[in-house]
């Protein structure tokens, strides 16, 4: 009887840790991708929508969530220039931006699997950070289609 009164505390122990690590898990299984609309354009004006394959012309600030900037297309003066879809950019990029229309801005909040993951891009970017980035789409270039 001894050894159980002993064990108990220990058992406990053991079974708070495990219930906090799996509670933690899925906090982090529930981070999405958040896309707010900060500007929009008024439909008529908007004759085309960003898609896979198109190339696109954005001016962006990037931030941790704390606020530090890491990056910004807007003090080098110099638009950033990709194609979508492509895997050019980090993936909350490539879903985040879809559907856009020129002169629409956009806040991206993204998850770490969305940006740079649990190696993130040292030294500005730690590992497991969720990025914040602000854009503004200046131009859609499409491919004529056959």
């Amino acid at each position: 009887m001894h050894l159980a009164a002993s064990i108990l505390p220990i058992i406990s122990i053991i079974f708070v840790i495990v219930l906090f690590s799996s509670v933690e898990s899925s906090a982090d299984k529930d981070k999405k991708l958040q896309i707010g609309i900060k500007k929009r354009v008024d439909p008529e004006k908007c004759k085309l929508k960003s898609r896979k394959g198109d190339v696109l012309h954005m001016h962006y600030t990037g931030k941790l969530e704390d606020g530090t900037e890491f990056d910004s297309s807007l003090t080098r003066n110099q638009p950033f220039v990709f194609t979508l879809g492509t895997g050019q950019v980090i993936k909350g990029w490539d879903q985040g931006l879809l559907n856009m229309c020129e002169e629409e801005k956009r806040k991206l909040v993204i998850p770490s699997d969305m940006g740079y993951g649990e190696r993130g891009a040292p030294p500005k970017i730690p590992g497991g950070a969720t990025l914040v980035f602000e854009v503004e789409l200046l131009k859609i270039e499409r491919k004529d289609e056959l």
